[in-house]
């Protein structure tokens, strides 16, 4: 039985790296108009600036940094097959190298939210092949608030940061936390267990619940909330157990992965970010860059991606102490065919 009916991963996640000119250019190569595009200076210490299409092109917002939105030259576009980037830092300065990593919506949605308090239109795209959304929504400082998310399927994250009238950190929702469960992406911070957060609620096949807090419901600030969903042989979001070993535990994804994000849960330990495009040996990714941090990118915690999951290759707190409880972010670069044999996606 098939996995998944995706042509292939690329075609609605692909990280792309580039090396910046100066001044303006097109980032060809991605392989469609991304709606999420998330982009890091490899060899320097400027912030993981993020763009999508919802909030507009040169809005950006900072994954290691609480700070509100800004407006920047950062990503001028969203094109057919990639982006374009003004001269800016973060984006493009000259003979500086880049890794971007994007993502595919495409659908236009809007409506009202609903819950207690005023009802407030939201505005967002969806690709629900692929699992993911962006929802622009306007919080009612009141518990009980629901968003529209339009996935058809719950959610197995979400991520929310507000845009402006306040500098709370990023909350994210990962199904392996359940639903008293919030971490922050821009802190190391360990997971943080209140109904405060989500109202202890579950997200459903049409909505996720937010609590009171200001960092996803202040009353008449914008947010925006970026949503995935599990799609076999594409994307996965789960737990494991770490063993202590250089022969660490393995994480079944069902495909090769792409893109992975770990974080110890249980510790005030970094995020950790590897792709499939920086330089490896072999099966064995060991270059890094940590979500929370602006540092430029480093080699150490060895992993392999492997053809249908991954493992860590070595003892450390960040993805493999013995006991320690981790979750994982995976997309893949292979899709399992019909005979549930992996096949390349590039």
């Amino acid at each position: 039985m098939a996995y998944t009916t995706l042509n292939k991963s690329s075609s609605f996640m692909n990280p792309k790296l580039y090396t910046g000119d100066g001044g303006t250019q097109s980032v060809t190569g991605v392989g469609f108009q991304p709606d999420w595009t998330w982009i890091k200076n490899r060899g320097s210490t400027d912030s993981h600036n993020v763009y999508d299409s919802v909030r507009g092109v040169t809005k950006y917002l900072l994954t290691n940094n609480s700070v509100a939105e800004g407006t920047t030259s950062g990503v001028t576009a969203f094109n057919s097959d990639g982006f374009s980037v003004g001269n800016n830092s973060m984006t493009n300065s000259n003979s500086n190298n880049y890794a971007s990593w994007n993502w595919k919506a495409g659908t236009a949605v809007s409506g009202n939210t609903s819950g207690s308090g005023t009802y407030k239109t939201y505005t967002g795209s969806v690709n629900t092949t692929s699992g993911f959304s962006i929802i622009k929504y306007t919080g009612n400082g009141t518990a009980g608030h629901t968003i529209p998310h339009h996935l058809g399927v719950a959610p197995s994250m979400i991520i929310t940061k507000i845009i402006s009238g306040d500098t709370s950190s990023w909350y994210m929702y990962h199904k392996s936390l359940g639903n008293t469960g919030n971490i922050f992406l821009d802190t190391t911070a360990a997971v943080s267990n209140s109904g405060a957060w989500w109202n202890s609620t579950t997200p459903t096949s049409s909505v996720f619940t937010v609590g009171d807090q200001t960092g996803n419901n202040s009353n008449n600030n914008p947010f925006i909330a970026y949503c995935f969903a599990d799609v076999q042989g594409y994307s996965k979001f789960g737990s494991y157990v770490g063993n202590g070993s250089t022969d660490g535990t393995f994480v079944y994804t069902g495909f090769k992965p792409a893109f992975v994000i770990i974080k110890n849960t249980g510790a005030s330990l970094n995020w950790l970010l590897k792709d499939n495009k920086r330089p490896s040996d072999q099966n064995l990714n060991n270059t890094n860059f940590y979500p929370n941090l602006d540092a430029a990118e480093e080699t150490s915690n060895d992993t392999d991606f492997l053809s249908n999951g991954f493992k860590a290759r070595n003892t450390g707190s960040y993805q493999n102490a013995s006991g320690n409880n981790y979750m994982y972010i995976a997309f893949g670069q292979t899709l399992v065919g019909t005979n549930n044999i992996p096949n390349n996606a590039q």
